[in-house]
């Protein structure tokens, strides 16, 4: 069985889906490579308009699967492969969506966080849950947290790992919109639909620039938002 399954319709819009729904789609090592590939390959192919990023079955994301296979890796080896996967998120051009059905945690959680915008339905819950598992958090949510709610709310959630609702991640601003499970569906496909018929360089340069936004000045967003002479 595919661990990651990829969908792509006709207007540009990719569904990339997590595909261990027994595991709650906990990621294995492979699947770290897999992504990084998959991340670059989607950047690279002009029809690709919008990227939908989602789980099968009842969750959205566990996190790294720890079981025996990770174990069996150098550590060092281990976080190369997930820190690729992260920049390869990070650096896809076209917009990003996450639809988040269930839990999100760990770097399920971080993954979500990475996607330009959150779309979670109500049964959703997300989790820091690295602390509980004796772990530091990776897959970038030490640089995405303070970003997404301010460095002591980061922490909060860092160190406590506590479970947040999908409610109480939307007053937070971690997610742009809760809405009912059996809607969740529907209302994505329309914001990738909406986003696929848009001008594509114009919203990837709008990712671009608002991706940079807290690493520099005025003056330089001022000139990277000017047409080039």
């Amino acid at each position: 069985m595919d661990e990651i399954l990829v969908n792509r319709k006709d207007n540009g819009v990719v569904t990339v889906a997590f595909n261990r729904p027994q595991r709650k789609n906990a990621i294995t090592y492979p699947m770290w490579e897999q992504m990084r590939q998959l991340f670059q390959e989607i950047s690279q192919n002009e029809d690709n308009r919008v990227v939908v990023f989602t789980g099968e079955g009842d969750a959205f994301c566990a996190g790294a699967d720890l079981g025996r296979e990770l174990s069996k890796l150098h550590p060092l080896r281990a976080m190369d492969s997930v820190n690729s996967a992260v920049l390869a998120l990070h650096e896809i051009t076209r917009p990003t969506i996450a639809k988040v059905n269930g839990d999100a945690v760990g770097a399920g959680m971080n993954i979500a966080l990475g996607c330009d915008l959150v779309v979670a339905g109500e049964s959703a819950r997300f989790s820091q849950i690295f602390v509980r598992r004796g772990l530091s958090v990776d897959f970038g949510g030490t640089w995405l947290l303070p970003r997404a709610v301010g460095m002591h709310k980061a922490k909060e959630l860092a160190m406590l790992g506590e479970i947040l609702s999908a409610r109480e991640a939307e007053q937070m601003g971690l997610v742009n919109r809760v809405v009912a499970d059996n809607e969740l569906d529907d209302f994505v496909d329309d914001w990738a639909d909406r986003l696929a018929a848009g001008p594509p360089l114009a919203l990837q340069m709008t990712k671009k620039m608002l991706s940079n936004a807290f690493n520099q000045g005025l003056p330089d967003a001022l000139g990277a938002g000017a047409p080039s002479q």
